[in-house]
């Protein structure tokens, strides 16, 4: 019997998925345990393993598709013993969206540089080369490109009135663009006011001067689609306030040598990032008011300090956790850093490598970035941003000397934590940093 294979939940909040990559064909064998696919989710691009042991039979949706539903065939294998050819005459049809790359979109200085933008109610006749849109039964669907129906929704017009000119009288941006110069604007008292964009959807569309620059449309990717839109509703929901410190490193430089040394032996490097993370852990179970999440009419309080640090990977930003960051020791998180940073950046974090933690921490000191606010990743209550380590003047015991000073901006949210909380955890950081044995204790 024709086994369905079906587009996996790789994590808690995936509801669709971009099917990026096959790695069988139709007509390969495959066995229990083998990769068949690659699978963007809106987290990370993740590995499909088969269950089964068969022929794959027909590959329903092709490599580069995106929008593909949880629970959606995605390929038809045959079992064991079974024929190929009448398991793939059986497979459903998927209804699933064609792939984006390949839809054909005219560049944008198809549009005329004259016509100018639909600033005022202006009447302007319809041209006669623009057939009529054909009538549409209730209920029918409009086919339409993904970035046809955004531009289309930025200018307040109707997709149902418009006559397509791609595949299959597919609605694409080259008709939207037609519309644009013809479309009357909304009378300013006549029509009611439009309901404002959803968070993290507002659409900026480019005006004809910026459209005749030379450039090209990049499609997000849906790990992008999930930064932006999480990093839009932090700063927008999120009431951040923000405290710096200065931090001498000499004493934690030095620590950290001397530990190497005596971890050579062992293939054991520890980063001052390392030490950072073991910070910052134990300075939140010391201060516990900033080991929190907001929860609405509630908040959540942690016992322990999972850290999630921001790693960069070519499709973006990812923070593998790093669980009883507080009670490890420093040799034990620094292995394991290297490690979940390596599969980070090999897109095969396991969800539970990256969901959750207490608290984020964000080291830009290696791009030699002074300063910088990082921002919150909800629903955790704070996030440290790292700035480089420098030689800078520095008053010690009284007197001005050159030290190593590297600034430290935690970012906390105001709802859950007061700044006298906030300034607190940031001198027990700062304190930790600068007499580093009491973290080896």
């Amino acid at each position: 019997m024709p086994i369905e294979l079906k587009m996996p939940a790789l994590s808690p909040t995936m509801e669709e998925g971009t099917l990026a990559k096959w790695l069988v064909k139709e007509g390969d064998e495959v066995k229990s345990g083998d990769i068949l696919a690659e699978i963007e989710t809106d987290k990370a691009t993740m590995e499909f393993e088969a269950v089964d042991e068969g022929k794959i039979a027909k590959i329903l949706v092709p490599e580069g598709t995106d929008g593909v539903k949880v629970g959606a065939p995605i390929a038809i294998m045959a079992g064991e013993g079974e024929d190929a050819s009448a398991a793939a005459a059986a497979a459903p049809k998927p209804d699933t969206p064609a792939p984006t790359p390949k839809v054909p979109e005219p560049k944008a200085d198809a549009t005329p540089k004259s016509a100018p933008p639909p600033q005022a109610p202006v009447e302007t006749p319809v041209a006669p080369s623009q057939p009529a849109a054909a009538p549409r039964a209730e209920g029918d669907r409009i086919k339409a490109s993904p970035l046809a129906r955004k531009l289309a929704q930025a200018q307040s017009i109707d997709l149902s009135s418009l006559q397509g000119s791609g595949p299959g009288g597919r609605i694409v941006r080259a008709d939207v663009d037609a519309a644009v110069g013809k479309a009357p604007a909304a009378a300013p008292a006549a029509q009611p006011a439009a309901a404002a964009p959803a968070l993290g959807t507002h659409l900026v569309v480019p005006g004809p001067m910026e459209q005749a620059i030379p450039h090209e449309e990049v499609k997000l990717s849906n790990i992008r689609k999930t930064i932006a839109r999480r990093l839009t509703e932090a700063k927008q929901q999120v009431p951040h306030i923000y405290l710096t410190v200065d931090i001498q490193l000499d004493a934690l430089l030095k620590l950290r040598g001397e530990l190497n040394k005596g971890l050579e032996s062992r293939g054991i490097k520890l980063s001052v990032n390392d030490l950072l993370i073991k910070a910052l852990a134990q300075s939140l179970i010391e201060v516990p008011e900033c080991n929190v999440a907001f929860a609405g009419d509630h908040m959540f309080k942690y016992s322990r300090a999972d850290i999630s640090v921001a790693v960069s990977i070519p499709a973006g930003l990812i923070t593998p956790i790093i669980a009883y960051a507080d009670t490890k020791s420093v040799s034990a998180i620094s292995t394991e850093m290297k490690d979940l940073a390596g599969l980070a950046r090999d897109g095969k974090l396991q969800p539970q490598q990256y969901q959750g933690g207490t608290a984020s921490l964000s080291n830009m000191g290696m791009f030699g970035i002074k300063q910088f606010e990082a921002v919150i990743n909800p629903p955790q209550g704070m996030i440290m941003a790292i700035g480089a380590g420098e030689k800078r003047p520095y008053v010690i015991n009284d007197s001005l000397q050159i030290a190593t000073i590297m600034s430290a901006t935690g970012s906390f949210d105001h709802r859950a934590i007061d700044g006298a909380d906030g300034a607190r955890l940031m001198q027990a950081f700062k304190r930790l940093v600068e007499n580093p044995l009491g973290m080896l204790a």
